[in-house]
């Protein structure tokens, strides 16, 4: 197994083939591990060594980069976002998704029309909790990419993440036990269906109206639902 002062110039030849570029993102340390025939423990010591010389930069969830860490890069954005509430998170949403879904109006094609109709069909036929979950994060993000615009569809699945996490995970069961799939396949799916109606009809007002009303409905159900179990607590 080839040892540290070993790896260290193979892992900069690596570099040079998998990211000559700054910014480039080297390959998964599995991969990479496999490549150099070191174990992934050496590896990440060499990496470490490398960072520490400002030859590359990492970033828990995304990857490791060449070059030095970017001015201002939100290190521990992962960390802030696990302790937001779930309020914030909807009003983040609110001020985010109703523009992305007015952007989407004005870029919708036909196949990305026809799209966004098969992804509210399917958050209609949903049965069950998770798939009601699923098919609606696959619906707010396929209007995000419909958009076409990179910056805000990362900027929703960095919201997609927070919708994963625990505190998040909690007030979302909580509201679902009080909402059920009756409303999630009718009346939350008629919203889905109008707000892809107006990105059909290209009409960008409508679709933010849309969006914004769909998540003031969400963020409607998930205060009655603090507000029952505050109830039943009290009780």
């Amino acid at each position: 197994m080839p040892r540290l002062t070993d790896i260290l110039p193979a892992l900069r030849h690596a570099m040079e083939r998998h990211a000559p570029v700054a910014g480039d993102r080297l390959p998964a340390e599995r991969d990479l591990a496999a490549e150099l025939g070191c174990s992934r423990q050496t590896l990440r010591a060499g990496l470490a060594i490398l960072e520490q010389d400002a030859e590359i930069w990492r970033h828990v969830g995304q990857g490791t980069f060449r070059g030095p860490r970017p001015l201002g890069h939100p290190v521990r954005e992962s960390l802030l976002i696990e302790v937001r509430s779930p309020a914030q998170i909807m009003r983040a949403r609110l001020l985010i998704e109703p523009p992305i879904a007015a952007e989407a109006a004005r870029t919708a094609g036909a196949a990305e029309r026809r799209y966004l109709s098969m992804l509210a069909d399917d958050a209609r036929a949903a049965t069950t909790r998770a798939a009601c979950e699923q098919a609606d994060a696959r619906f707010h993000r396929g209007i995000a990419e419909v958009a076409d615009n990179p910056i805000l569809l990362g900027v929703l699945d960095h919201l997609s993440g927070a919708r994963r996490r625990a505190v998040w995970q909690r007030e979302w069961d909580r509201t679902y036990r009080q909402v059920g799939v009756a409303e999630f396949t009718g009346p939350h799916s008629d919203q889905h269906t109008a707000i892809v109606d107006a990105i059909a009809a290209a009409d960008a007002q409508r679709a933010q109206s849309a969006m914004r009303s769909h998540l003031e409905t969400i963020e409607r159900a998930m205060r009655l639902a603090e507000a029952v179990v505050g109830r039943e607590t009290r009780g």
